[in-house]
């Protein structure tokens, strides 16, 4: 095969490539603006009421939903999972409510120190009877964190994966999402509420221009091969 056609056809592949993953990025970013506006705008609304079994199979279109919930913490089995904020590291302590409307929800009421970690060391914090949550409804987090897997068995949680937690704390009926709670001040200060990360990166036009130009480049580059290959053969037949 010449190696004009098979210069062609390489060429030809990879900026449609190349432009292919422009194109696609485009559509990423159109994605991540969409996203990052449904969730200011549901982050600034008024709370709903926190979806109920007839809504759990679509529990990820309503993902940083404002919602309200009534019911009783059962501080009894609450579960630690590790946490990194912009307080330090510690625990994010997640209690099972169980709602006036009959189903239970995990709460992640908030960040506790190492030192905070033992229920007895914050007990005013721990209220008794009917309470009322406000906060964000946030999807499970199965599996565990980076390179560390939850040890259900251990008691070890480096994630907020709602089904084991559900499983180990034997809460039958238990919403698939968790809520975190928002800045409401817990009595004695602990747990400390309202750290949900709500931070987005978006830097999908960068890749998008960064696969454009490359293909642009190439398209170039082939066109500069091709015309000296041109000019080549226009030399050697005139002689």
């Amino acid at each position: 095969m010449p190696v004009v056609v098979v210069t062609t056809l390489l060429a030809l592949i990879g900026i449609v490539g190349l432009a292919g993953l422009g194109v696609w990025q485009v559509q990423r970013l159109a994605w991540k603006r969409a996203l990052i506006e449904r969730v200011e705008a549901r982050i600034h609304a008024a709370p709903v009421a926190a979806p109920g079994p007839d809504r759990w199979a679509r529990a990820e279109e309503d993902e940083y939903l404002r919602v309200a919930l009534r019911g009783r913490f059962q501080h009894e089995r609450e579960t630690l999972t590790q946490a990194v904020t912009a307080r330090g590291g510690g625990f994010w302590v997640l209690t099972p409510m169980l709602t006036d409307a009959g189903f239970a929800v995990l709460v992640n009421r908030g960040f506790v120190p190492s030192e905070r970690r033992e229920r007895t060391s914050r007990s005013e914090g721990l209220p008794e009877g009917d309470v009322t949550v406000t906060g964000l409804l946030r999807l499970s987090e199965p599996g565990g964190g980076f390179l560390r897997a939850n040890a259900p068995a251990k008691d070890r949680w480096h994630s907020r994966d709602v089904p084991a937690i559900a499983e180990t704390r034997k809460l039958a009926g238990a919403a698939p999402y968790f809520v975190d709670a928002d800045a409401t001040p817990n009595a004695g200060g602990f747990p400390i509420g309202g750290l949900t990360v709500l931070r987005f990166p978006n830097s999908h036009l960068v890749y998008a221009v960064t696969w454009f130009t490359l293909a642009l480049m190439l398209a170039g580059g082939a066109l500069l091969v091709l015309r000296s290959e041109y000019r080549l053969r226009r030399g050697a037949g005139s002689r």
